[in-house]
């Protein structure tokens, strides 16, 4: 018996399109393929890496709110009581016995803090934050020209290695730690927490970024800032700058006044330093030297004739912001010498508000001499000296932007960029490793991976020998 055979029908539309849709999403499941088991570490990382950010932005925003406040009344007593300054060499011989005998590795200062990111193979002393609290409240409240970032970080950072410490972390989650802790402390106490963030990741070493901590860095830095202003501490408000219109000559000027900028935060740097080498040659028992150098204050006190230098220097930033009435050509100076007296013989606090006045007075006069308008350089000037000095123009950019608005983003971008090209491989941090030489290098290339210590000293050995045979140096 024969079958029938039915033929074959078309396939229709239908089977067409849907044919044809499949192939598509097996596709784009070819390209796109999603792995939960890596989406899933991904978010108990981000979790693990925040909590432990929020952990160091609390420390640090606790431990500056309160030395934020201690501060504000050190500085108005001293200012309601003018007879403190004859103390300031009393005050000096106080703390510089009490790191003599007391301090240990607490000395070290930030740079120490910089170092255990490099090589975490010890613990931030314990004993950091409250020497340097003390410390740095008595420089001011007796009228030592510093400032409190140093101090910020410093106590953050000794907080949040003993956390790290009760955590069980291990040596790479340690270093993450710290760079969040210093990320917090400059978002905490300059109220900048974008510009917190990025500082962290950007000081520990020159022309690098550690994006490996970003996460913790970002926590820390909007926690630090977050605790303060919750507690309410406040911060010097900055006038808004009106948006600046661009022209080839006001870049220009910038760049020159960037050069300046650059120059004088190697005038503070190598000041300062050769301060402390200059007093630990001569004066051998260490809390003469503060005592020394609290004398020296107040003679150069008596010599300008203002107090005006003492202390931070606020109203001083204040008025040149405002375009600079009463701003002497030299106050930058002036401010300079104080700050690397004070900080060179002993004393405690921060390099970077004095630094931000020396870079607003500073541009008060660039501003003059370059017919720019005033309050524009001076704003550029308050974060370029420091990002000379710190070798941190990313971060400095951004904290023009955050302090004084948008409007002036490209000037402060050249100025910062510019001043960190021209303060070379020198800084107020000794320990900041090399990472990326500033378009020429010192030794060959060889400055790479050395810290900015071992270069002034490979630099103090080579210009008297460049200079006694300098055809043996010129490829240098």
């Amino acid at each position: 018996m024969e079958t029938s055979v039915m033929p074959e029908m078309p396939p229709s539309d239908v089977d067409e399109r849907r044919s044809w849709t499949q192939r598509a999403y097996g596709r784009a499941g070819d390209l796109i393929r999603f792995d939960t088991v890596e989406q899933a570490h991904l978010v108990a990382h981000l979790v693990r890496w925040v909590f432990l950010g929020a952990v160091a932005g609390a420390l640090a925003g606790l431990s500056s709110a309160v030395f934020l406040e201690s501060l504000s009344w050190a500085t108005d007593f001293r200012l309601a009581h003018g007879w403190l300054l004859y103390l300031l060499p009393v005050a000096g011989l106080a703390i510089g016995a009490g790191y003599h005998y007391l301090g240990g590795t607490a000395g070290g200062g930030n740079s120490l803090i910089i170092d255990e990111i490099h090589d975490p193979t010890g613990w931030v002393p314990r004993r950091m934050a409250p020497m340097v609290f003390l410390g740095t409240v008595a420089t001011h409240l007796f009228g030592g020209s510093a400032g409190r970032e140093g101090t910020a970080i410093q106590m953050s950072g000794s907080l949040t290695d003993l956390a790290s410490r009760l955590l069980r972390l291990n040596r790479a989650d340690r270093r993450l730690m710290l760079i969040a802790a210093i990320s917090g402390g400059f978002g905490a106490v300059f109220g900048v927490p974008i510009a917190g963030c990025v500082f962290g990741l950007e000081v520990q070493a020159v022309g690098r970024v550690r994006y490996d901590a970003l996460v913790p860095a970002l926590t820390a830095s909007l926690v630090g800032d977050l605790v303060v202003r919750g507690l309410g501490v406040t911060h010097t408000r900055q006038p808004q700058l009106a948006e600046v219109h661009l022209s080839l000559g006001l870049v220009g000027k910038v760049a020159v006044a960037g050069l300046a900028f650059g120059l004088t935060s190697i005038a503070f740097s190598e000041l300062t330093h050769g301060i402390k080498r200059l007093f630990a040659a001569t004066i051998r028992w260490a809390p003469a030297r503060p005592v020394i150098g609290g004398i020296g204050i107040m003679v150069l006190a008596a010599l300008v004739g203002t107090r005006d230098y003492l202390g931070l220097s606020i109203p001083l930033i204040t008025i040149a912001t405002a375009g600079g009435a009463g701003i002497i050509a030299g106050a930058f100076a002036w401010k300079l010498l104080f700050t690397a007296l004070t900080l060179g013989t002993g004393f405690q606090g921060g390099e970077v508000t004095p630094l931000f006045v020396i870079g607003a007075t500073l541009g008060v006069t660039m501003g003059r001499l370059l017919d720019v308008p005033i309050p524009l350089m001076a704003a550029v000037g308050f974060v370029a000296v420091f990002a000379g000095a710190a070798n941190t123009p990313l971060a400095c950019t951004i904290m023009g932007v955050e302090l004084f608005g948008s409007g002036a983003l490209v000037p402060f971008a050249v100025g910062c960029v510019v001043s960190y090209i021209f303060s070379s491989h020198r800084g107020i941090y000794g320990t900041q490793r090399i990472d990326a030489p500033k378009g020429t290098a010192l030794l060959d290339g060889k400055d790479v991976a050395l810290t900015l210590n071992q270069v002034a000293q490979h630099r103090r050995q080579w210009l008297p020998a460049a200079r006694r045979d300098p055809e043996s140096h010129e490829s240098t």
